[in-house]
């Protein structure tokens, strides 16, 4: 027997009006929907008169019922996996089943849609060309420390998602570990409420100490400078000749051809002038 098939459906993260053609037609043809909430899924159903069974699909079921969704595929099922918002798989249950279905040999289709990330991104006006999504950063302060002195030194603009009531104390732990950097707080993306502030980080605790967090948030957080990123290399060598500089890059593990090379990048002299001071290294 030929297997079913499975489908990524993203769903509208506010704006009903945002869901797809594809996504509609998709949702009417399947067998089954695996819903994050049941609930919230059945109400975006019935609003576009789609009757469906469903069954639940999230964090906490996710191995388990991954399972038991590829034993409906091999019945020759189609089964769609949405969650409660956006694109499913990104925070969001979905990439279990997927790596299933690939082990599996079963076929599987992802539909593009909705997703806070870029939206905010782009509503930021920060840098889109490179950009990292962390999702939700841990609770515990170890954790989450962690996580933030990897991205210290990225100049890629960063994306986190965030809760009103952890708002607060995430903007200050931002602002205690990457210095008064701009962000953009987007607030209820395409809802009644939406509300994107821009300003530095300092400025943002500000605003959200006056006007008290709602609603789901997502964090556009200005990459390192490379202006900063230079000015960092430099302190690190200004006190040192250019023979010590040399011997400091060797000592690191570079070999002399690529130390030379480094200095001359660093100190943004010829590589011939690096050269004089290496001879008797």
């Amino acid at each position: 027997m030929n297997s079913g098939k499975l489908y990524l459906v993203p769903t509208p993260i506010g704006n009903l009006k945002d869901i797809t053609l594809r996504a509609l037609e998709t949702l009417r043809e399947v067998d089954i929907v695996a819903a994050e909430d049941t609930r919230q899924t059945l109400k975006l159903l019935n609003h576009f008169e789609i009757k469906k069974t469903l069954i639940s699909y999230h964090k906490f079921n996710e191995q388990d019922k991954s399972n038991k969704i590829i034993d409906l595929l091999f019945e020759g099922k189609s089964v769609a996996v949405v969650s409660d918002a956006g694109t499913p798989g990104i925070s969001d249950p979905g990439s279990v089943i997927v790596s299933k279905c690939i082990e599996e040999n079963i076929d599987f289709e992802v539909l593009p849609g909705a997703t806070a990330i870029t939206t905010a991104l782009v509503y930021s006006g920060l840098d889109t060309t490179k950009f990292l999504f962390r999702g939700f950063l841990p609770r515990e302060n170890k954790e989450r420390k962690r996580i933030t002195d990897e991205l210290l030194k990225s100049q890629e603009t960063l994306i986190f998602y965030e809760a009103p009531h952890r708002l607060l104390d995430t903007l200050s732990f931002l602002f205690e570990t990457f210095g008064d950097r701009k962000i953009a707080v987007c607030r209820e993306l395409t809802k009644i409420y939406e509300e994107i502030y821009r300003g530095t980080l300092e400025e943002a605790i500000e605003y959200f100490v006056r006007n008290k967090p709602r609603g789901e948030f997502v964090l556009v957080l200005e990459g390192k400078k490379l202006e900063d990123i230079k000015e960092e290399q430099r302190e690190l060598w200004i006190n040192l000749s250019i023979q010590e500089h040399i011997i400091k890059y060797m000592n690191d593990g570079l070999n002399k051809k690529d130390a030379i090379k480094s200095v001359a990048k660093e100190r943004e002299i010829p590589k011939s002038e690096v050269y004089k001071f290496s001879t008797e290294i």
